[in-house]
């Protein structure tokens, strides 16, 4: 039986690296249940608007949502829930270091492409509406070059 996967491997939270200054990924093991495995494989699921907090020493992923497939249903409740992230102790308590110096922790993608599912987060701060403007003028410098240069 061959099994489905998505294009790349990975769901991205595309908007992470614009809204946020990141600095170094952490890839934690993320506990699901058989249909959402199966239906992150597929890839049904985003994290638009997720986001990662620490609950009595454990890292709890919140707002990530795992949307049904043909075959397997998820119910409305369970695909918002709320999922536990799986780290060694000496990861968590570096993020939560750096979520006291004010910091938020960011999921970036879920990766689906081994015999585990995982999730790469990272710690970041938020970007000020000057930075965004800033990102999005070397972006496009970046583009004008490229174009002429071809």
């Amino acid at each position: 039986m061959k099994k489905k996967k998505t294009a790349s491997g990975s769901i991205q939270n595309r908007r992470a690296r614009f809204d946020y200054d990141l600095g170094d990924s952490l890839v934690v093991g993320i506990q699901l249940n058989g249909r959402e495995t199966k239906a992150l494989r597929m890839g049904h699921g985003h994290l638009k608007g997720a986001y990662v907090v620490a609950k009595d020493g454990e890292l709890w992923l919140l707002n990530a949502t795992i949307t049904s497939v043909p075959g397997v249903a998820l119910e409305e409740n369970e695909q918002t829930r709320s999922r536990k992230l799986l780290a060694k102790k000496r990861e968590i308590a570096e993020l939560l270091a750096a979520k006291d110096q004010g910091q938020s922790i960011i999921p970036l993608e879920i990766l689906t492409h081994g015999r585990y599912i995982k999730l790469r987060i990272s710690a970041g701060k938020g970007k000020k509406l000057h930075d965004k403007r800033q990102t999005i003028k070397a972006r496009d410098q970046a583009r004008d070059i490229r174009q002429l240069g071809h």
